[in-house]
């Protein structure tokens, strides 16, 4: 099993930064592609950025050039790194690992963190 827990949301300025954490742990063999999801309220989960275990990284278009995703393998840790923040990005924020286990591979989720971003 792994747990993970997230760090880091709030209430913020439009304009201001924030930072969110997703620690794992658990009994795991590796911690294989991470990403970071959002919903709104009344919208569907969306993907925010991925960071592949290689390091390699993707971006949402609404995100680009403002949100910067990276991972600590040590401390099998991922980080969201939000700059410029926009009211739109107001949602609640969720990690999401693949992890390989003894019997396999499995993904698994955060429990979420608000981030709100007044105007």
């Amino acid at each position: 099993q792994v747990q993970l827990v997230e760090s880091g949301g709030g209430l913020v300025q439009a304009g201001g930064s924030l930072r969110l954490s997703c620690a794992a742990s658990g009994s795991f063999f590796s911690i294989n592609a991470m990403r970071w999801y959002r919903q709104a309220p009344g919208n569907q989960r969306d993907l925010v950025a991925i960071i592949t275990s290689g390091g390699g990284t993707n971006y949402a278009d609404s995100v680009k050039g403002r949100f910067t995703i990276s991972r600590d393998n040590a401390k099998n840790t991922v980080y969201l790194q939000m700059n410029s923040l926009k009211p739109e990005d107001t949602a609640v924020y969720y990690c999401n690992v693949l992890a390989t286990l003894g019997v396999g591979t499995y993904a698994y989720w955060g429990q979420g963190t608000q981030v709100t971003v007044s105007s």
